[in-house]
């Protein structure tokens, strides 16, 4: 009960840092978008973009190296990579937009976009 007299500030600091940082988490959370479609880029390029609303298979490879990046119900994941550190594998699978999976030995980035907005570009009053 000393320290916290002594340190009374840095309670109430420590306090409303943690207010302030779940209020943002539970705003990102709430105003997160279903993505339509994924943008898939190898060393740079934009090789293909597929709709998340159908189920497929993709064999992705360049130079010997391989991903597969399977969609499904709504859902993009890369379920086999030939990569050492099998990091993009171990991602999980995206859906939101904005989020991505990256295999940086094969210089892949699958990125969620298109989210499905409310239509209204700008209010005017």
């Amino acid at each position: 009960m000393e320290w916290l007299k002594t340190h009374r500030n840095d309670a109430i600091l420590i306090a409303a840092l943690m207010l302030l940082g779940g209020a943002l988490a539970v705003f990102l959370y709430a105003t997160r978008q279903d993505g339509g479609y994924v943008s898939v880029q190898m060393d740079g390029q934009t090789v293909m973009e597929l709709p998340l609303s159908e189920d497929t298979q993709v064999l992705l490879g360049e130079d010997g190296h391989t991903n597969t990046l399977v969609i499904r119900n709504g859902t993009a994941q890369v379920v086999e990579a030939d990569c050492p550190d099998q990091i993009c594998v171990r991602q999980g699978a995206v859906q939101y937009e904005g989020e991505s999976i990256v295999c940086l030995p094969h210089k892949l980035v699958v990125s969620v976009e298109g989210g499905q907005g409310s239509g209204i570009d700008a209010n005017t009053g």
